[in-house]
């Protein structure tokens, strides 16, 4: 088929065709997902990645206006539109056939340039990456290094004198591309390092590295004249990293010498005027050098250029190797070549996780900053306090560390302290002392004030007099998370921005989004309230974001707001104004709305609806008329061919009193009064899903849509725990949700089967050794024993579990020395003799959260037991399957495990008789 393709209009469809088929697992590999869209600038073009499970993506996009455009482009991805909107580019990666039959040296990505004014498109080969210049009139693609079997070597000045040095392959360059979209001329360099254009698209600067040649360039292209000029060259100086002041006005690049080793290779930093070419002579610092990671950015009003400099420059390490007969019997040469890893008890991290971060730490950098017209620089990070969030603020700027509580983060978790730093005179003023690493606070775009939360409670720090004032002391509203049940301080919820000036913060509680001044500390709520009262949870959405985050306020702006309701889980939109109290619907919906995007010059927005019935097709709608939208595409047509259940809310009340809720999705072709059996799938709150449409997916979880298909009802109950005892109180929760469908009569009480994963794995072992009314259970990667689990390390990231234990997910509250019993009294595995449900247990055997150790001690006690048991270990896998085929297995084992049980359906030989190891006969 063509690349692109011009697609007729969508239509608002979704009526169901009048004869269904059964969904199959085929149905749902190739089921199309829709990934995050992009939409241009100015508002005039959104594209967005078509993805299924497995198969090959294609890009959709959709040039809006009275006569709207609609391309389809094959086999893309990661896709890409100019600011204008005039351009669309997607990646073009191998198929799916491609990759699973041609040998990785035939295969190759490329990349489809599209004209979304005229439907033409160019494609390219043996792309690496692209990307646009900002104002979207040029287009520049690096493109994969030439495969060369031969070792390419350094010719240095004094090539006869001594060896040549191979050339690693990060100071080896790529092939490289700018063209200029309207007239098509392009320009190509070889060897090119790196490169940036500048915000204004005047221009672009790039770095050439020929170590072979002996040829290292810096050169500017000027994207308006369409001309070259070399800025730096040399024969001996590598170029490292790049960096533009905004106006183009001021460049920025370092270099080292390129006969030594990148590791220990020091890098110096130039700064030169672009109108003159002259280089600005920079002071220099004994204590603080550059290396190659150390990065360059200048500031929007290019003032000021923050890079990273370490205290010295350390080559790697190097083993020693016998040489000669004496080195046989050398001590130091033969220790040298131990394989140890030392465990001090006062190390600041324990072993794994200080390997896992080695080259996080070794890439690690601290920032500094260079005062343009002074020529002063001034270091803001030092090693105690090491690291500093970057802003646009010309005084200060938030600095934090970490280091006086690594070595609690084993049992406690994560603190930080948190600083201002003065840029002026890089002076570290502590505000806020071990603080939750979750809880940062938030800097005004003037750096006039710091908001922060702490202890159920948000504070202003006053820059100027060092003051600090609890905005919300005087107020009966609760700014503590309402429904925190870990063993640790409740957090807060969060902040909104700030108003440009430094005069207003937006914060939230549970429900309503306020204002607060930060001259007069008061505050009042946008939402006038309406969000307590109704039990909708308000926050601001639709804003335009820079490097990140949203920008600032400006005085009289119309807020959009999306509203949570608690009570029907539906989400609707409003809107309100700044500095006023009061909202209005905007949007109302019986469903579940998700921003996705917002124009950076317009007011256009893209948004998605979607109900378990409705899957979330993409709208577009300007920011202050949301409800006049336009559906832009119609993969819930995907639906048409099926029958659909659909979701409903359930309610109950649990041991304690409490409220409860849960989603119940009926079984297709439901039938009243009829009974059914039920897959409960849980984890901790899941009525917030009631209107999520299911995930189309081959994964560790069960599909819902695929189980209401095959006549099972799926339940999804909210669970609350209670501190120190997570497995009674979880017990108490799915009980009680149980019981309720079986007093309604959906579901047969002989007939109930849980899945849960991971922590909900944990709670799904547990369960069957304390009730029977469950008939059969799937628990993936569960933890069985606490005790043993406490002390284990969590392999993903080297920490200790211990943390998770006392403050964290497992909520027992206290350490297992202070506590054993507790420990003991919440691990399934010590009740083992108790269980009457048959269970399958699921593990990948290289799980990177949960040891699988956990699943074999309690198979273990399971088949000592004589208890009904299985279990799955899915070799060379982490905490969720990654392998398609053993996604796919797992799935089918599930449905054919819960038939066996639960609709007595024959078993299938491998849950009868268990499968014999056997090896294969290895593919050359």
């Amino acid at each position: 088929m063509p690349i692109a393709m011009m697609v007729a209009a969508v239509t608002a469809g979704g009526a169901q065709a009048a004869q269904t088929k059964p969904l199959t697992l085929e149905d749902i590999m190739t089921f199309e997902t829709l990934q995050k869209p992009v939409i241009s600038d100015n508002g005039k073009v959104v594209a967005v990645e078509a993805k299924p499970d497995r198969g090959d993506s294609r890009a959709l996009v959709t040039v809006l206006g009275a006569e709207q455009k609609r391309y389809e482009l094959a086999n893309a991805s990661a896709v890409q539109t100019s600011s204008d909107g005039n351009f669309v580019f997607a990646m073009q990666k191998p198929t799916l056939l491609e990759s699973k039959t041609l040998d990785k040296k035939q295969q190759s990505t490329g990349l489809v340039l599209l004209n979304t004014q005229t439907g033409d498109t160019n494609e390219f080969k043996n792309v690496k990456s692209a990307k646009f210049s900002y104002d979207g009139k040029v287009i520049a693609i690096v493109f994969e290094p030439q495969k060369d079997d031969a070792k390419t070597k350094d010719k240095s000045d004094n090539a006869d004198d001594k060896p040549q040095r191979e050339i690693e392959e990060a100071d080896k360059g790529s092939g490289f591309s700018v063209i200029e979209l309207a007239s098509n001329k392009r320009f190509d360099f070889d060897h090119v390092t790196g490169w940036v254009f500048d915000d204004a698209s005047k221009g672009m600067v790039i770095a050439i590295n020929d170590g072979e040649s002996q040829l290292h360039q810096v050169q500017w292209l000027d994207l308006v004249k369409l001309q070259t000029k070399q800025v730096f060259t040399s024969k001996t100086q590598q170029i490292g990293e790049l960096a533009i002041s905004s106006a183009a006005q001021k460049l920025a690049f370092t270099y080292g010498s390129s006969d030594t080793l990148r590791w220990g290779r020091e890098y110096q930093l130039s700064l030169i005027d672009l109108a003159s070419v002259k280089a600005q002579k920079l002071p220099t610092d004994k204590d603080w050098v550059l290396n190659q990671f150390s990065t360059l950015k200048f500031s929007k009003d290019g003032e000021r250029l923050f890079f990273g400099r370490v205290p010295q420059v350390t080559p790697q390490a190097e083993i020693v190797d016998f040489k000669d007969e004496k080195d046989l019997l050398d001590r130091n040469i033969i220790v040298g070549k131990r394989d140890l890893r030392i465990w001090h008890g006062e190390d600041p991290k324990i072993k794994p996780h200080e390997i896992k971060e080695y080259q996080e730490e070794r890439e690690k950098t601290f920032a500094a900053v260079l005062h343009i017209n002074a020529n002063r620089i001034v270091q803001l990070a030092t090693r105690d306090i090491p690291d500093v969030e970057y802003g646009e603020q010309k005084r200060f700027l938030v600095a934090s560390s970490n280091v006086p509580y690594q070595k609690m983060t084993t049992w406690a978790g994560f603190y930080r302290d948190f600083y201002l730093v003065d840029l002026n005179t890089g002076q570290h003023t502590l505000v806020i002392p071990q603080q939750s690493a979750y809880a940062q606070p938030t800097l005004s775009p003037n750096a006039k004030f710091m908001a922060y939360y702490q202890q159920g409670h948000v504070y202003l720090y006053d820059i100027a007099t060092g003051r600090k004032h609890n905005l919300t002391a005087e107020l009966n509203t609760p700014f503590a998370n309402e429904d925190h049940d870990y063993p640790s301080p409740a957090p807060g919820y969060g902040f909104g921005p700030w108003l440009e000036d430094d005069t207003e913060i937006v914060v939230y509680d549970k429900y309503d989004a306020w204002q607060f001044n930060t001259v007069s500390h008061r505050g009042f709520m946008i939402t006038n309230g309406l969000g307590r009262e109704q039990q909708i949870e308000f926050r601001l959405t639709g804003l335009v974001e820079q490097d990140g985050k949203d920008i600032p306020l400006i005085e009289d702006q119309a807020l959009l707001l999306k509203g949570y309701s608690h009570k029907t889980k539906a989400d609707s939109f409003y809107m309100g104004m700044e500095g006023e109290s009061g909202v209005k619907i905007a949007l109302e919906t019986n469903g579940k709305l998700e921003m996705l995007a917002r124009a950076k010059d317009t007011g256009a927005l893209v948004y998605s609806s979607e109900r378990y019935d409705q899957y979330p097709d993409l709208y577009v709608a300007d920011f202050e008329s949301v409800a006049q939208s336009q559906k832009i595409t119609n993969l819930d047509a995907q639906r048409d061919a099926f029958a659909w259940g659909n979701a409903e809310l359930v309610h109950w009340r649990d041991g304690h009193g409490r409220q409860s809720d849960g989603v119940l999705i009926k079984p297709i072709n439901y039938q009243e009064g009829k009974k059914y059996p039920v897959l409960v799938y849980f984890y901790r709150f899941m009525s917030d899903r009631l209107h999520a449409f299911p995930d189309m997916k081959i994964n560790h979880r069960p599909n819902f849509a695929w189980f209401a298909q095959n006549g099972y009802a799926v339940f999804l109950p909210d669970v609350r725990f209670d501190i120190g005892y997570p497995g009674p109180s979880s017990v108490q929760a799915l009980t009680a949700g149980v019981q309720k469908l079986i007093d309604m009569g959906i579901a047969d009480p002989d007939a109930i089967g849980i899945q849960g994963h991971s922590w909900a794995g944990y709670q799904t072992a547990y369960a069957v050794t304390q009730t029977h009314i469950f008939k059969a259970a799937v628990s993936g990667a569960p933890v069985s024993n606490m005790t043993s689990a406490y002390s284990g390390i969590r392999h993903g990231s080297g920490l200790a579990r211990q943390f998770q234990y006392e403050t964290g997910q497992s909520r027992i509250g206290q350490s297992l020395f202070n506590a054993p019993l507790k420990y003991i009294e919440n691990s399934p595995v010590f009740y083992a003799d108790r269980i009457e449900t048959p269970m399958m247990i699921m593990f990948g055997d290289k799980d990177d959260a949960v040891p699988w150790e956990q699943g074999v001690e309690m198979y273990l006690a399971m088949r000592r037991a004589g208890k009904d048991v299985v279990f799955l270990q899915y070799q060379d896998e982490p905490h969720h399957l990654k392998k398609y085929p053993n996604k796919l297995d797992y799935s089918i084992r599930m449905m054919e495990y819960f038939d066996h049980y639960l609709k007595g359906k024959d078993a299938p030989t491998w849950l009868t008789q268990g499968e014999a190891y056997q090896e294969y006969r290895a593919n050359d």
